[in-house]
């Protein structure tokens, strides 16, 4: 109910237009499938006031034109009616798309502004939607004829597009974050290639170029190569094992049913090095870690989807716990916990830990043993430190970075059904804004 007597009380359907996914003859078989072509959304790509693409499927520009309906505008709100029962996406950045079946598009009218009408839906709107429509089936499932009469509260037209605004600058910040976390990631991953995949400072010297490096790093690296059971290395570097730089699953002590801080594989990311949802939990079993070591999913889909963490989110001395799918690495010295984080994102390293992988099909895993046993060239320890101060310093801003979007979104969060029942007010609201520096 509306705090504020000015606001009307309308329905979905009269505030926007609801465009279900063709579902007939012209849906997309799998032969209408490609690896470059239009986006074929499904709820899987559905992030918030984006379209996650990275792991879409996409269909021929053929399949797109049979398409009887479904077919996705720029700015779009996407909501889902099967599974993920009221996940929300805004279709910002695409040209030309098409929805799977399990979702629906809904177009705001004249009436409403778009992102209100998202915000209203990715809130405690959304989620009553989802709760109390669905009709109970196992994968659960929501009628658009029911969505269109839930009743909402409109106020006018442009405080509806004031309260978006301030609902949106913190959503702008979240994502301009992680837009700055992924360059300042890309920038640590591609040191990392550079001096220990391709060797470029050694190449660079050995060809009388250059290194791009302060001199103090650049004397560090040797002028020529020789020969190893690797192929060409840098001359003075020695082929060896994993396990004689960093430790596998070391030892770390937790007492049982102690709270500790436990993280479980879904609050593992597939890119970046951040952990979420955190939480305090009673220790029973699993692998215990500390700050600086890295967390390696060994199970299959997650090693293969790039579940990768490093551990920075704990107090000075804590040990936290988690899935007995994770594989614990850490360096022998704490100034190399950089590399053990960026070698296990590496290529060589996944596609190494993939072809090792043992067990039945679905349930196939990659043994410590396997991790340890990993050959490679072993830099001199300085050149795994230099990269390790230089590694530190990005992922301490990425950290940074991803702790303020968690306030950002907290107090989004606190001020959405707020702002949308006109509970608190938007010069309050700004104010609120002002505190939080965006």
């Amino acid at each position: 109910m509306s705090f504020d007597l000015g606001w009307s009380t309308s329905t979905l359907d009269n505030a926007a237009d609801f465009i279900n996914g063709d579902r007939g003859k012209n849906y997309p078989s799998s032969s209408d499938y490609v690896a470059n072509g239009i986006p074929f959304v499904s709820a899987s790509d559905l992030d918030g006031r984006r379209i996650d693409l990275s792991g879409a499927t996409f269909i021929s520009q053929g399949a797109y034109d049979r398409l009887g309906s479904g077919k996705i505008e720029q700015g779009d709100i996407l909501f889902c009616l099967r599974g993920s029962l009221g996940k929300i996406g805004l279709a910002m950045g695409i040209q030309k798309g098409a929805i799977a079946s399990s979702l629906v598009i809904i177009r705001p009218k004249q009436n409403t502004t778009r992102d209100f009408l998202y915000y209203i839906l990715s809130g405690s709107t959304g989620k009553t939607i989802a709760r109390e429509l669905d009709n109970g089936s196992v994968q659960g499932n929501l009628s658009v004829r029911e969505l269109k009469q839930v009743e909402i509260d409109l106020p006018p037209f442009n405080e509806q597009k004031a309260i978006a605004h301030i609902l949106g600058t913190l959503d702008d910040k979240i994502e301009l974050n992680r837009k700055t976390n992924e360059t300042l990631e890309a920038i640590a991953r591609a040191l990392f290639k550079s001096w220990f995949v391709d060797f470029d400072p050694v190449r660079a010297k050995a060809e009388g170029r250059s290194t791009g490096l302060p001199a103090e790093i650049s004397d560090l690296f040797p002028d020529s190569f020789e020969d190893s059971e690797l192929g060409d290395i840098p001359s003075g570097w020695k082929t060896g094992h994993l396990g004689e730089i960093l430790e596998i699953d070391p030892p770390r002590q937790l007492r049982r049913s102690s709270i500790s801080p436990y993280l479980e594989m879904k609050g593992v990311p597939t890119s970046g090095h951040s952990a979420v949802d955190v939480i305090d939990r009673e220790f029973t079993s699993g692998s215990k870690f500390r700050n600086g070591d890295t967390l390696l999913a060994r199970i299959t889909p997650c090693l293969e989807n790039g579940k990768t963490a490093f551990v920075d989110f704990l107090k000075d001395g804590e040990t936290g716990w988690g899935s007995t799918e994770f594989i614990v690495m850490c360096g022998r010295r704490e100034e190399i916990n950089p590399f053990a984080y960026y070698l296990a994102r590496s290529e060589m390293f996944r596609n190494n830990a993939i072809q090792n992988m043992v067990g039945s099909s679905g349930r196939q895993r990659v043994p410590s043993d396997a991790v340890s046993g990993f050959t490679l060239s072993l830099p001199p320890e300085e050149i795994l430190v230099e990269f390790g101060f230089l590694a530190t310093g990005l992922m301490r801003r990425i950290s940074a970075n991803a702790d303020q979007s968690t306030h950002l979104a907290t107090t989004r969060d606190a001020l959405l059904p707020k702002l949308i029942s006109g509970e608190i007010r938007i010069p309050d609201a700004e104010k609120i804004l002002e505190e939080v520096d965006v």
